[in-house]
């Protein structure tokens, strides 16, 4: 039983498709503030001038360092620094606020080694959020930046070396993570211990309420929705919640070791007490892709848009994809609930960072995105943008990645993309 979408087999969507026209990569390893070391790939054309544009490209935890949009910046004159976060493939750990230290690397070394004059950050995806997230902080003064993450750790922000972008692109970008998962958690689960236990009058995926066998359309009425969203935001509350006594229990222990005297105990009491503080917690999340829109075309319906259609971005049957290991935030420790999948404690929340955002943005939206809405990311994003040059764009049939048909060779909707993104930038930074 194969349960990723078509999209994903046999190919990478987010890759591209075709290598640049004369182009070539350097392998890098950068170095953060916080002294960790992450890997990029340094995109420029063969035997051109060195570019005075680079263009950085980064995700929480996909590998981007092949993005799509690769080809056509180099082919158009621009350096291109495909990075990947200290998190790569596995977010079980990550706190956005380390992801902003590996994209200040990003920034610092296309400024310090590339002699590139300006920066621009494009995100795509989770790395819309991120780029949001870095830019606000940078914008501050070092002293005004964060200095903690929700979960209590030191972001090392104020002595970070970092400089705002020149312009920001968002292509198909959601609010944040924890906004995608506070609206596909699954409201139903009662025990956070057991994957069954579930409340069938929250459950989207029973028929009594309005679900149909896949790939017919579900049904569901409009205050049994309201139902679950009021749910999903009460099973996020109560994870946050044990999140946090997690993290107290560990600051309990801390605290204990470092109390005068503690030396003197005898080896079992401490060795107890060490223990505790050397713990680190996993939290397993059950169940996190039941978004009512997933299955209902109605359900946050794009009103300029055709319906939607049926499934998630990374399944056509979220009703068993519900249940499997692959999906948002099912494993991960206290603090990266906290910092990057909790919809009511995450920061890195691009409406309220685009606020921030002054620099020249264009944002992206693509017409047949099955996991971003128009209504709940893009519309939001773009009216808090505090940008005095922003352009939205729609691109009608695109898919979330800009991904063709299943079993196509080309991607005809990256290059309607680019179209939009290489004359916006060139007419900005030429």
């Amino acid at each position: 039983m194969i349960l990723v979408a078509k999209t994903y087999w046999g190919t990478t969507p987010f890759w591209f498709r075709r290598p640049p026209e004369g182009g070539q990569s350097t392998s890098l390893a950068l170095r953060t503030d916080d002294l960790r070391q992450i890997r990029a790939l340094w995109w420029t054309r063969t035997g051109a001038p060195a570019p005075r544009t680079g263009v950085v490209v980064m995700h929480p935890r996909v590998d981007f360092t092949h993005h799509y949009a690769v080809p056509r910046l180099v082919e158009a004159g621009f350096g291109v620094l495909a990075a990947n976060s200290r998190h790569v493939n596995d977010d079980t750990m990550c706190e956005h606020e380390e992801l902003v230290l590996d994209l200040a690397a990003c920034v610092k070394w296309l400024r310090k080694k590339a002699g590139i004059e300006r920066v621009v950050l494009l995100g795509n995806s989770g790395g819309g959020s991120l780029a949001g997230y870095y830019q606000a902080q940078a914008s501050l003064a070092p002293g005004d930046r964060l200095d903690r993450s929700p979960g209590g750790s030191p972001t090392r922000f104020a002595a970070a070396e970092m400089t705002p972008a020149d312009a920001l692109v968002l292509v198909a970008a959601h609010r944040g993570q924890g906004h995608v998962l506070l609206r596909s958690i699954d409201a139903a689960v009662v025990d956070e211990a057991d994957a069954f236990a579930s409340d069938p009058a929250l459950d989207v995926y029973d028929e009594r309420n309005g679900f149909r066998e896949p790939p017919s359309p579900s049904a569901y009425a409009p205050d049994f929705v309201a139902r679950v969203r009021a749910a999903q935001v009460e099973r996020v509350r109560r994870i946050d919640a044990r999140a946090r006594e997690l993290l107290a229990e560990h600051a309990s222990a801390a605290e204990e070791s470092e109390r005068p005297g503690f030396a003197d105990r005898p080896f079992a009491e401490r060795q107890r007490v060490l223990r505790r503080r050397a713990y680190e917690a996993v939290m397993v999340v059950h169940r996190t892709m039941a978004n009512p829109a997933y299955t209902d075309p109605r359900v946050d319906a794009d009103p300029q848009g055709p319906p939607r259609e049926y499934g998630s971005l990374l399944s056509e049957r979220p009703d068993l994809m519900n249940m499997a290991a692959l999906g948002f935030a099912r494993t991960c420790t206290p603090r990266a609930w906290l910092s990057t999948w909790s919809g009511l404690s995450s920061r890195a929340d691009l409406v309220e960072n685009a606020r921030r955002v002054e620099v020249p943005t264009l944002v992206v939206h693509a017409g047949r995105d099955r996991e971003v809405y128009f209504d709940r990311d893009v519309a939001p994003v773009f009216e808090a943008c505090a940008a005095a040059d922003k352009r939205l764009v729609r691109i009608e049939g695109a898919r979330h990645y800009f991904e063709p048909d299943f079993g196509q060779k080309e991607a005809p909707d990256v290059e309607r993309l680019m179209d939009v993104v290489v004359p916006w930038l060139r007419e900005r930074l030429p």
